[in-house]
């Protein structure tokens, strides 16, 4: 397991199932990220360098990047 920089490797073939056993290893951060069993309105995922909006069900390959991303309004 590569740490460091805020990177953690964690297996899964959705978002869903890789929050499950990140959230394993860091207890909390799935409440925090989803506290109703889905993202935070505020919070925008990237998977490969490609904004997601499928939210948990957001396919994942084996090895994908994913980032959580602040929504930014205004103009």
């Amino acid at each position: 397991m590569a740490q460091g920089l805020g990177y953690v490797d964690v297996a899964g073939s959705t978002l869903g199932d890789a929050m499950f056993e990140l959230d394993q290893r860091v207890p909390g951060i799935m409440q925090r990220l989803c506290p109703d069993g889905r993202l935070l309105p505020g919070l925008q995922i990237s998977v490969d360098h490609a904004m997601s909006h499928r939210g948990l069900q957001a396919k994942l390959m084996e090895n994908s990047e994913v980032h959580f991303l602040p929504l930014i309004g205004g103009g």
